[in-house]
């Protein structure tokens, strides 16, 4: 029976700021693409497309202080 490492990887927050500005480039793609889609969408269409929109506005906030945070440890302040 072989023997498994079970120390866990150091975590490496280095590229945290750059990683999560992508995601939320990407959140903002997403809910563009959604405005779009919503022209041709029906009523139950745009209703669910419009809760999506407004969670992930929410996430792209979320992200964004995220990254403030990610900022301040990665300069000391």
């Amino acid at each position: 029976m072989s023997q498994h490492n079970t120390q866990s990887n150091p975590d490496n927050r280095g590229d945290n700021v750059e990683k999560l500005k992508n995601m939320v480039q990407d959140t903002i793609q997403n809910l563009e693409a959604a405005h779009e889609t919503m022209k041709f969408a029906s009523g139950e269409e745009k209703e669910a497309i419009q809760e999506k929109n407004k969670r992930r506005e929410e996430s792209i906030e979320a992200m964004r202080n995220e990254i403030k945070d990610e900022y301040r440890h990665q300069h000391g302040e």
